[in-house]
């Protein structure tokens, strides 16, 4: 049987927010069954518990952003997308600022901090939204037109197209699929970082963001060409850490999805948009359980052993 996951013990971080670049302590907690993933705002009194779900997600402006009782949590993408890719269904995130720490602006710090707390199964069913009908959500029209889409598929796959008219993504790959019936979230996603243009730190900083974002967390890039000394991790890596965050921001639903993604030009809006959709429309999906490894989707029963092998 499929079971739910938590971890076996705490585990402790520290780092700098993207946007708001203020020092935060991440601490990770095991949870009880059907706990799903709780962010914890501990610096404020008194301390603000914020559920992940699709509901609570209040801003998107470059991240996705929960807000529940004056209280927010930014940025949770990348630590949402981890407990995706390594199949962690209960878990407290205490935080004591605002924002999720950028960490190296990909998701395998977070991988890290849960393998070294290791995986308990749970005494309870894992449960999964099954997708039944495609649902999508549009936005602009003509060469601005963005959409994301979901549909039917027994397991959980994310097809991805990117456009950004810059020398350094468009001679890379813009376009990726990433089935996990195939491929390992550890060595196929989770390393892929958040990137930015030079000509548009100022004003983000004029808004509020990227004020902690520097080459030791961001793939940055000039008119023509990207800075860092290291290049890229993956051949295709823009477009990689966009299906990173459809990863994360996904996750915000609940609990993991049969489905498959399919999104052109999207963002944390637009998924998020696509979320409420889904949910708004009662018989467009169902929640279903494994109590036998047989009838369990391939890329869920090996996501239960082939992720936790510390790297």
């Amino acid at each position: 049987m499929l079971k739910q996951r938590t971890i076996k013990e705490l585990v402790r971080t520290t780092g700098v927010g993207l946007h708001s670049g203020r020092k935060v302590e991440l601490t990770l907690r095991p949870a009880a069954p059907d706990t799903g993933i709780v962010f914890r705002r501990v610096d404020v009194d008194p301390i603000v518990s914020i559920p992940s779900s699709a509901d609570v997600v209040g801003d998107t402006r470059m991240a996705s952003v929960l807000i529940k009782d004056g209280a927010r949590v930014s940025t949770v993408e990348h630590v949402m997308s981890a407990c995706a890719g390594l199949g962690i269904d209960n878990l407290v995130i205490d935080v004591t600022a605002e924002e999720i720490p950028i960490m190296d602006g990909s998701a395998s710090s977070f991988v890290f901090l849960l393998q070294q707390a290791g995986v308990e199964d749970q005494p309870a069913l894992r449960k999964f939204i099954r997708v039944l009908k495609d649902v999508e959500v549009r936005q602009g029209s003509g060469n601005s037109e963005k959409w994301a889409r979901l549909s039917p598929h027994d397991g959980y796959k994310l097809d991805f197209f990117i456009e950004f008219n810059h020398p350094a993504v468009d001679g890379t790959m813009q376009r990726a699929t990433v089935d996990f019936g195939d491929i390992t979230y550890v060595r196929d996603v989770a390393r892929a970082r958040t990137f930015g243009f030079m000509q548009d730190v100022e004003s983000l900083r004029g808004m509020g963001l990227a004020r902690g974002g520097s080459l030791e967390n961001a793939i940055v890039m000039d008119e023509y060409r990207i800075l860092n000394a290291d290049g890229l991790r993956y051949e295709d890596e823009f477009v990689r850490h966009k299906i990173l965050d459809a990863i994360g921001d996904l996750y915000l639903v609940g609990h993991p999805l049969l489905a498959s993604y399919t999104a052109h030009k999207s963002g944390h809006a637009l998924n998020n948009d696509l979320l409420r959709a889904l949910l708004a429309q009662p018989d467009s999906y169902e929640i279903v359980t494994f109590d036998q490894l047989a009838t369990a989707p391939s890329s869920y029963v090996q996501q239960t052993t082939r992720e936790w092998a510390l790297s």
